[in-house]
């Protein structure tokens, strides 16, 4: 009997959990004279485009000048991974900040120091594009060491309000060269 219990207790509690993903909008606090506060959007994940990957994109590599295709002549190669995003719906828009985790690595003619990788963040629905923006996106590897990690976070990207469901997301690196600085 208390395995039934349980079971239900815990479907019940899953349902729950699920519609509240599905809200929209929470709304404010009244306050004492009786009108409403303004209206705190939800953070929302049921509705959110997921993050993709562009093929062809997620791995970039430079070379020195002149080099092209030498193994011995690449000065930085770098990875994207792993990706999440989180949005949040308002009667106008859907505002989603993206955010991807990379790796960036020397190459035997590269070494530590900065450098700017093109990241370009694109949404889309179908053919029509609704976003699409290029981020210089700064990167030290550290004094001893030949790689780093990193973490690229892109706020604010604004789709239209009935975007979600259909619309998708891409990261990517851009056909543009990683820079030195």
């Amino acid at each position: 009997m208390f395995g039934k219990i349980s079971r239900r207790l815990l479907a019940v509690s899953l349902l729950a959990v699920l519609a509240g993903c599905n809200q929209t909008q929470t709304g404010g606090a009244i306050e004492s004279g009786g009108s409403a506060a303004a209206a705190t959007p939800a953070v929302i994940q049921a509705a959110c485009p997921q993050v993709t990957l562009r093929d062809g994109t997620s791995s970039y590599r430079t070379y020195a000048k002149g080099a092209k295709d030498d193994p011995t002549k690449i000065v930085y190669q770098a990875s994207l991974a792993d990706t999440t995003r989180q949005c949040v719906q308002s009667a106008d828009a859907l505002k989603v900040t993206v955010v991807v985790q990379g790796r960036v690595a020397a190459g035997p003619a590269g070494g530590p120091g900065k450098l700017t990788m093109p990241i370009r963040v694109a949404a889309t629905d179908g053919e029509k594009t609704l976003y699409s923006e290029l981020t210089q996106h700064p990167v030290e590897i550290p004094q001893g060491s030949a790689s780093t990690q990193f973490v690229f976070t892109k706020a604010d990207v604004t789709l239209p309000a009935g975007a979600g469901a259909e619309a998708k997301i891409f990261v990517g690196f851009d056909e543009g060269p990683i820079r030195t600085q």
